[in-house]
């Protein structure tokens, strides 16, 4: 086609004008491939961290929920039906209460749990299982030596200790502990037999429970609750539960589910998608995305401006060409689709340009960007401070939800990769820009007519 053969002759013949828009090309494509680029790679990033992490749902209280004196608590029969679902990779229960340390046995500390408590009472936490506590499944606690409490162990008189009290009493996978009822002046008791010992890193006391790590037990709830009730009571009563989804797509679908299963038996409780740790790790992730995508809506508003121009004033100073042209009998439909052809050939060779090297530009950028904000992210998790012991921390204006979850370090690099899609991404924002680009002198050159432009100049 005539049109198609003149825009080529155009281009080479106005070389200088041809490297303007070339280059102004490049650098909205180069721009615009970098940003598509950074969304895809921390879009891959978040989702291998909520695959690495899981979706843990928990059951608890309702804050919001008006206070009615009595904290709400569900049957592990309930749970166990929510838990039932094909939607639950595995559960656990959440439940707690005061026991004692019979037959000799210590505290680690050697400290009751509070001033006008028995020397030798501790708090032991009931379970289903042990793997999916929070501070075992991040990785914060390890087993040192023996097994987890596991659904195997419901109707067990098992006990996990921490390598503290272990040492206190020697105790050790194997051994046996006995433990007393709440009451001081109850007379239930049971032998436990130590499951496994575990560590706790941390040396200060639990700011949500008053307990010192070292004298924390971990038992089945079912044997918790035998230990400190007549057991008339039924199913044990838990404070909450922690569910595991196979997929965190389908934490609504869970929800719902979960909501028709229990009833009633959910009032004064609410689900939560404990995402905390995810949100913290791919915080810089979000933060960079927000900046790569301002930029790109920016340079691409810029370079379209631009680009404007530039074919704006090469219609004026074409005028008398397409005169001439449109004297010959040429259709001014041509000029125009010359116009958009030139345009189209200088972003081809643009996005072709950029894909050579926008990979690794936008690796070494990204990795910058990330590692700076993983940095400033980790110096906050860093400087967060506990209240002192027994205080919730109101009075010190700390808020106990802003507490950083320990091992889930903020992700500081990503893989920039090229894809194809990414390449058709560009390639279509840059010929959507080079048509925009085009539309206004377009459209001027549909009210050209050779007796104008021939009798009138420029």
């Amino acid at each position: 086609m005539n049109f198609v053969k003149r825009a080529g002759l155009s281009l080479w013949s106005r070389k200088g004008k041809t490297l303007i828009t070339l280059g102004t090309f490049l650098v909205v494509s180069a721009m615009v491939l970098g940003g598509v680029l950074i969304k895809s790679g921390t879009a891959r990033a978040t989702e291998a961290a909520r695959q690495r992490l899981g979706a843990e749902v928990t059951l608890g209280a309702d804050m919001d929920a008006p206070f009615t004196g009595q904290a709400p608590t569900i049957g592990a029969d309930v749970v166990d039906r929510i838990g039932a679902s094909p939607l639950v990779e595995k559960y656990t229960y959440n439940s707690f209460d005061g026991t004692r340390l019979l037959n000799g046995a210590r505290t680690a500390t050697g400290k009751p749990l509070a001033p006008d408590y028995p020397a030798n009472s501790t708090l032991a936490f009931g379970v289903l299982d042990s793997t999916l506590m929070p501070h075992f499944s991040d990785g914060t606690w390890t087993l040192l030596s023996g097994q987890p409490i596991t659904a195997a162990d419901r109707e067990d008189d098992s006990v996990l200790v921490e390598e503290r009290l272990a040492k206190k009493n020697g105790l050790a996978p194997g051994g046996t502990l006995t433990l007393g009822e709440n009451d001081p002046k109850g007379k239930r008791k049971a032998v436990f037999t130590v499951k496994g010992v575990y560590r706790d890193p941390s040396d200060t006391v639990d700011s949500e429970y008053g307990i010192a790590p070292g004298d924390r037990l971990i038992v089945p709830a079912a044997a918790l609750s035998r230990l400190n009730s007549d057991g008339s009571g039924g199913a044990p009563q838990l404070q909450g539960a922690t569910f595991r989804l196979k997929d965190p797509a389908t934490y609504d679908a869970f929800r719902a589910q979960a909501e028709r299963t229990a009833g009633d038996a959910l009032h004064g409780l609410a689900f939560d998608l404990n995402d905390k740790a995810l949100r913290q790790m791919t915080g810089p992730l979000r933060s960079i995305t927000s900046s790569a995508t301002a930029a790109m809506w920016l340079i691409g508003v810029a370079g379209a401006l631009v680009l404007g121009l530039l074919a704006t004033l090469a219609v004026r100073q074409r005028r008398r060409e397409f005169g001439v042209l449109l004297a010959m009998g040429e259709r001014k439909w041509k000029l125009v689709a010359q116009q958009a052809v030139e345009i189209t050939v200088a972003a081809a060779l643009a996005v072709g340009l950029s894909a050579l090297f926008a990979q690794s530009l936008t690796q070494k950028a990204g990795d910058s960007l990330l590692s700076g904000e993983a940095a400033s992210a980790q110096r906050k998790i860093d400087a967060w401070q506990p209240p002192p012991p027994g205080s919730t921390g109101l009075k010190e204006g700390i808020d106990m939800n802003d507490k950083p979850v320990e091992g889930a370090v903020p992700i500081d690099s990503i893989t920039v990769r090229l894809s194809p899609s990414d390449l058709a991404t560009v390639a279509g924002v840059g010929l959507g820009i080079g048509l925009l680009a085009t539309a206004v002198p377009g459209a001027a050159v549909l009210r050209l007519t050779p007796r104008t432009i021939l009798t009138k100049g420029k």
